[in-house]
């Protein structure tokens, strides 16, 4: 019998069951999906910020930068130094702030995230890479001037001419005037940059001694390697010196490394899609198998071989992975668009340009869209060619399972005790990082195991869930638990979906729980302060802001804490500096001497004495390359703090050790007055820090709020993770009963002959559904408490000391499985109602 033929057969049983067709294309649609837009979303952002950097560093043959990022920069009498190194062709020096951008109107320009700084305009003479283009107007010609990036004007409705301010740590708000509006090559989604003439950027953004940075480019004939070498030997001390290369592949790198968590978090969707759409296409097509058990006999009885008959369902497979993987690339493809619009409509400030579809991202889909499907029609259709064709043609002939349930259920005790096994070992475990790897390999074992002992645990749990919940439907609930655990593989083979998504959702909804009641927990046991003000993303408060707060009317005292960075006896480290009194606002008991940040006084946590083997009375050096230096004198110990950090110094250190440029308030802390009223002096606070546009001034219970909102962020993103695994499980399920209900349309027939009525068909499609799916989620729900325990556990050190189960979450999670079972079985119920009973028991 020729292949022809038997490709006839295929694509007619393709068009004979177009629904089938639908509900398993979509199985491969959803994976290929989110792994196409996985690729796109990140290989088009990488483009953009990629072409972004090449523009901005186009032409720099050296960059020279401080060593670390809380170095004083290039004195500005080395720039002389710089020039004169033989093949220097330009220098480009530069002094770069964080700051944020307030149009005319009194509004803050949001950057979404995107980079908001105060830069150096460079003059013509010293422009390395193209001449800037402006939109309008000019260059800033004195103090005063400013120009402007043109989506930042875009974005906040500046002209030429407007007055804008822009608000910096430790500086008053500046006002300026804009000269021009400059465009760059590649837009740069929500960026700002503000530039300020040379003279004012010096004077206003350094500390009136060093750059930021300074570039230079070569002559003719002047490699890159070769100056950045010239400029190396005469570079002071502290300083970087790398090539433009180096620069633009670093930046590149980090760009890269950033968007990695995005692009392993859509991947992480793709891959549970595929993996959860296997079990569903094998299910398919086992029961595809099994219908067709007597068309497949007598294709064998008039000369088809058994090679013939594999390829059949094979090709079945093969058009059902290319038809999905096709519309999925295309899914794809939307769902990077959306994901992009969504972002920008919530302001994330991505950089805008065409989406960038590689062939690397069309191979991978096509290959795991049809692959996945390939192999799960592989076991299936290996059956369907291993039948005798006399036998299969017997009425009361059953397909075979491959292996035996014994065989699956030793292999999950296996994994199942190797899973405890090193889940005991990662919970016992002193090491943060190891631990949490043995018991992620833990829940792979332990997750594994349950999907092999499923079958087992569905003929366990789904009874007594049946026996309560199918009582109130008299003689449907007494059938749908028999048909649920009728074939146990395939019940546990479609709950997987549900499993597999609760398990994640719940185990890092616990994480999540307990890091809010954490961070609940560390306020109010340890912080007294009464207001906190924050600058939410300008990061660091304003010190005129801070001086305006302190002096309003009903505060009684205000303590700010710098982030303090530098040398500490020879070691990099990082504290903070404190301005205030610290007991007013934060408690922190004494290991031992005194916890007074005050002069030249040092004061450490217990786990970092230990750590460097400080000892009261013990003097240390604190350096700050290109400041200076300062003796300190360790006076005191406190018990480890998450709030108080490694260690702590005086404010007047802290300003000893830091340029002016430099210095800012992270945070500011007050405790208000005796009999004063808190909302009252809340007010005054935000009143008199208006002016200075970034500040925030909460209660403690508005600050936990707003962290609480941080994790319900984060947990929004995995609640899309439950969202994609109930799509998946809807699918699953319809598709399973639907099968189904064709491979017992005669027992239908039969009870429909013997007086059962359709509403009563219907109840028991319904609540078969609903086992499948509250057994699914039972199963997820447990594992994913557990480890989610676990790893709260473990956690401890890092700060999430307080465990918190939300158990009204996980109730609400159960019900909403059951709801999702019972929409599942709609279509498959009412598809059951209306078989006809003569028709059915007399269908051969």
């Amino acid at each position: 019998m020729a292949r022809r033929p038997m490709g006839r057969v295929s694509i007619r049983n393709l068009r004979a069951h177009k629904v089938r067709l639908i509900l398993t294309v979509l199985s491969v649609i959803l994976g290929t999906a989110f792994v196409t837009g996985s690729y796109v979303f990140t290989d088009t952002l990488k483009s953009s910020f990629t072409g972004i950097f090449n523009d901005a560093y186009k032409g720099i043959a050296t960059h020279v930068e401080p060593a670390h990022s809380y170095d004083a920069g290039i004195p500005f009498a080395d720039l002389a130094t710089i020039r004169r190194v033989p093949g220097v062709d330009r220098v480009a020096p530069g002094v770069e702030r964080p700051a944020a951008l307030v149009d005319s109107k009194g509004t803050k320009v949001a950057s979404g995230g995107a980079p908001s700084v105060a830069d150096t305009w460079t003059v013509p003479a010293d422009r390395i890479g193209d001449p800037t283009r402006f939109e309008s107007g000019g260059p800033p010609t004195r103090s005063g001037q400013a120009v402007l990036n043109a989506g930042a004007a875009h974005k906040g409705h500046i002209r030429v001419g407007d007055r804008v301010r822009i608000v910096l740590s430790n500086r008053p708000v500046l006002t300026l005037t804009v000269s021009g509006i400059y465009r760059t090559k590649t837009e740069s989604g929500g960026y700002i940059g503000v530039l300020l003439s040379p003279g004012q950027a010096r004077q206003v953004l350094s500390d009136g001694r060093h750059y930021t940075s300074v570039d230079a480019s070569a002559k003719p004939g002047v490699s890159e390697q070769e100056l950045t070498a010239r400029i190396a030997k005469v570079a002071p001390s502290g300083l970087t010196v790398e090539t433009g290369t180096k620069l633009r592949d670093d930046t590149n790198a980090q760009i890269q490394t950033a968007l990695s968590f995005v692009n392993y978090l859509l991947l992480a969707f793709g891959f549970i899609a595929l993996i959860v759409g296997t079990f569903i296409i094998y299910n398919t097509f086992s029961m595809i198998v099994a219908q067709r058990l007597r068309e497949l006999a007598l294709l064998r009885a008039v000369g088809a071989s058994r090679k013939q008959v594999r390829r059949s369902v094979l090709l079945e497979a093969l058009f059902t992975g290319v038809i999905g993987s096709v519309l999925g690339i295309v899914g794809g493809v939307g769902l990077a668009i959306g994901l992009r619009e969504l972002l920008n409509a919530f302001n994330v400030g991505l950089p805008s340009g065409s989406l960038l579809l590689r062939p690397r991202t069309l191979i991978v889909a096509l290959v795991l869209g049809v692959g996945v499907t390939l192999l799960s029609a592989y076991i299936p259709a290996r059956r369907a060619s291993s039948i005798a064709p006399v036998e299969a043609m017997r009425e009361e002939f059953a397909l075979p399972s491959s292996s035996s349930s014994t065989r699956r259920t030793i292999l999950g005790l296996a994994l199942l005790v190797l899973g405890v096994v090193l889940t005991v070992l990662g919970a016992t475990s002193s090491s943060t990082s190891h631990g949490s790897a043995l018991i992620g390999a833990g829940l792979l074992g332990v997750g594994g195991a349950a999907l092999m002992l499923s079958p087992v645990l569905a003929r366990i749990v789904i009874p007594p869930i049946g026996w309560v919940a199918g009582r109130p439907f008299g003689r449907p609930g007494t059938l749908a638990p028999a048909n649920a655990v009728r074939n146990p593989r395939r019940t546990a083979a479609t709950a997987f979906a549900l499993t597999l998504g609760l398990l994640i959702v719940s185990g890092i909804s616990v994480i999540g729980a307990s890091a809010k009641g954490s961070v609940e927990h560390l306020f109010d046991n340890n912080v007294r302060a009464d207001l906190v003000l924050t600058a939410g993303q300008q990061g660091t408060v304003p010190q005129p802001a801070i001086d305006a707060a302190a002096k309003q009317s009903g505060v009684g005292s205000m303590t700010q804490f710098h982030l303090a960075f530098g040398l500490l006896d020879g070691a990099e480290e990082a504290g903070s500096g404190i301005d205030g009194p610290l007991p007013a606002v934060l408690a922190l008991p004494a290991v031992s001497g005194s916890i007074a940040p005050v002069g030249n006084n040092l004061v450490a946590s217990e786990s970092k004495a230990r750590e460097r083997g400080w000892k009261i009375g013990s003097m240390h050096t604190l350096t700050h390359p290109g400041v200076g230096s300062v003796r300190l004198k360790l006076v005191g110990i406190y018990q480890d703090s998450q709030l108080a950090g490694a260690w702590l110094v005086s404010g007047a250190t802290y300003r000893a050790l830091t340029p002016a440029n430099e210095r800012a308030a992270e945070v500011g802390l007050i405790r208000i007055a005796p009999g004063a009223d808190l909302s009252q002096v809340q007010s005054r606070v935000e009143k008199a820090t208006n002016p200075y546009y970034v500040v925030s001034v909460d209660t403690r219970t508005q600050f936990k709020g707003q962290i609480a909102a941080q994790v319900n962020t984060l947990l929004g993103l995995l609640y899309a993770l439950l969202a994609l695994a109930i799509v998946i499980a809807i699918l699953g399920i319809i598709n399973t009963l639907a099968l189904s209900v064709v491979e017992r349309r005669r027992e239908i027939g039969m009870m429909r002959a013997v007086g059962m009525m359709r509403r009563q068909v219907r109840r028991t499609i319904y609540l078969e559904s609903f086992l499948i799916a509250v057994f699914g989620a039972l199963l997820g729900l447990a594992l994913g408490i557990v480890y989610g325990v676990l790893f709260t556990k473990l956690l401890k050190d890092q700060g999430l000391d307080v465990l918190v189960i939300p158990w009204t979450q996980a109730l609400a999670f159960l019900v909403v499985a059951g709801i999702v079972g019972v929409l599942a079985a709609l279509w498959p119920g009412v598809r059951a109602a209306r078989t006809p009973p003569l028709a059915a028991i007399v269908d051969a």
